[in-house]
């Protein structure tokens, strides 16, 4: 049997394997062939019944990203009048192994035939959110060149890969960089771009954060930032966002601290509300208090909370309870 017999010919999205005889009790695998990150193996089994499979070939990169594969699979008798069976698309399949796919064709075939896949999508899953994501989806090179781009920048911070300014936390120093830093802060922008002291002395001094803090700070600047450090993190990071300019950074910090309000956080996030003009985590807090009636549970705090408290925000509650008193 020449080596062409295992050949597999392919475009970018179709496969063909073509068979000239298949004896009884027979069982033949195909050449790897390549369509989109997978190199892939067709097989043929015949006892009585005749089998074909169609399945990844094992390596480390299958195993930790398995095709997911729409497909149409037909087998054409090249004899004749082509006679041709057709197996239902596939959809959204996941293969890793050679029994992933196995298709029993009882139909009795001699002779020539081709075993014919045409790809209609291959997916992956992605690492994070386990979304399934096509390989050929449009714009998946963009995806894939911010992603590239956005790990890379995280590197540049993690390794200190030629940092050029010194960031002073309250306990400790963070190397960053210049260019970094004014792209995502117009006030770091405006600290670069005049004759201030940051500009002579390549540091910046941020005393009201802790190292910890700093350093998520920089890790959301330079998109590497991990979830739960935002959560532990978000009043530090509210305050910086603020201080520096980062709507974007304050808005996600603004509507993270509207999901977990309860009775031990309400004032304080009442007060971070206004102090920071955050008017729906200040609803938030208005509503819990008062509508659901959470100011009763807590009275001791809320008489502490009145000896401090900006005098238009106690203003703004009593006007709350006033109002709702009416609703009565």
């Amino acid at each position: 049997m020449t080596d062409s017999a295992y050949r597999v010919d392919t475009t970018s999205r179709l496969a063909q394997w073509r068979i000239d005889n298949l004896a009884s009790c027979t069982y033949r695998k195909s050449d790897p062939f390549k369509i989109g990150k997978w190199n892939w193996h067709l097989a043929v089994e015949k006892n009585r019944t005749l089998y074909i499979k169609l399945y990844p070939e094992i390596s480390n990169f299958t195993r930790e990203n398995p095709p997911i594969a729409s497909f149409i699979i037909r087998l054409i008798s090249s004899l004749g009048d082509r006679k041709t069976l057709i197996h239902p698309e596939v959809i959204d399949k996941k293969l890793k192994t050679s029994d992933d796919f196995v298709w029993p064709i009882e139909v009795p075939l001699t002779g020539k035939f081709i075993i014919d896949v045409e790809f209609l999508d291959l997916k992956t899953a992605a690492p994070n959110s386990g979304e399934l994501c096509s390989i050929w989806a449009e714009g998946l090179t963009e995806k894939q060149s911010n992603a590239t781009a956005l790990s890379s920048l995280g590197r540049m911070l993690s390794e200190s890969v030629h940092t050029d300014i010194i960031i002073n936390a309250s306990d400790g120093s963070i190397g960053a960089h210049r260019a970094v830093l004014a792209a995502r802060s117009p006030v770091f922008r405006s600290m670069f771009s005049h004759d201030l002291k940051e500009k002579e002395l390549s540091a910046i001094n941020i005393s009201d954060m802790s190292i910890e803090a700093c350093q998520c700070f920089l890790n959301y600047i330079y998109g590497n930032i991990q979830n739960e450090d935002f959560l532990t993190h978000r009043l530090a990071l509210l305050r910086a966002a603020d201080k520096y300019d980062l709507s974007d950074l304050k808005e996600a910090c603004h509507e993270s601290l509207m999901e977990d309000i309860d009775a031990k956080n309400v004032l304080e996030r009442l007060q971070t509300a206004s102090l920071y003009q955050l008017p729906k985590l200040k609803a938030c807090c208005m509503r819990y208090l008062v509508r659901f009636g959470k100011i009763f549970d807590i009275r001791d705090d809320f008489n502490a909370f009145l000896q401090y408290a900006d005098r238009e925000i106690i203003s703004e509650i009593f006007h709350e309870v006033l109002a709702a008193w009416k609703g009565f």
